[in-house]
């Protein structure tokens, strides 16, 4: 009899030591595979940019704001009041304006390009975010999956030590049921 519960106990601790191995490596390749993605979300965020990539968002940020346009009319205004008012006998630029249409376009024609430039950059960054959140997507789902797989172990390691629970009680429940059926009936 004890060396049966002895057999039996030294079966549970093996088991329970193979559990723990199990658990360890799940838990192992859980931090690599949370290195790796953590890795390429730091290495995402640390690029650094060119001069013309900055002055292109400053001047996008800037030419996109209020203050461009009431910078912008205000210049205008000042410009047609000095050639109109100010300047009646001799103006720079007279009523139609030419210089100043030519000057419009040529900051439109500058400004476009950067503004696109800047979008692209923007466009970049929004591709580069998206990646980092498949990324953090994958890692959660990949946490979601190791969890399953510790319960699921933990369960199976549980049925079976209650199995072997049961099966050390139905022998000594036969035991006992022998003596019973052995000793002298009153």
């Amino acid at each position: 009899m004890k060396l049966k519960n002895k057999e039996y106990l030294d079966k549970l601790l093996h088991t329970e030591e193979e559990h723990l191995r199990k658990l360890n490596k799940i838990i192992s390749d859980a931090m690599t595979e949370e290195k790796l993605i953590t890795q390429n979300l730091f290495s995402a965020q640390s690029e650094k940019t060119s001069f013309g990539n900055r002055v292109a968002d400053r001047v996008a940020r800037f030419g996109g704001s209020w203050s461009f346009i009431f910078l912008f009319f205000t210049a205008l205004l000042l410009w047609i009041i000095i050639n109109t008012v100010a300047l009646v006998w001799k103006p720079f630029d007279p009523y139609p304006f030419i210089l100043l249409n030519l000057i419009l376009s040529c900051i439109a024609a500058i400004q476009a390009p950067v503004i696109m430039m800047s979008q692209n950059r923007q466009e970049e960054k929004d591709r580069k975010r998206s990646e980092n959140d498949y990324l953090i997507n994958l890692k959660a789902e990949i946490e979601i999956r190791n969890l399953h797989e510790k319960i699921d172990l933990l369960m199976l390691e549980q049925f079976k030590n209650l199995l072997d629970i049961q099966k050390v009680q139905i022998e000594l429940l036969e035991k006992i049921d022998a003596k019973i059926g052995k000793a002298p009936k009153e």
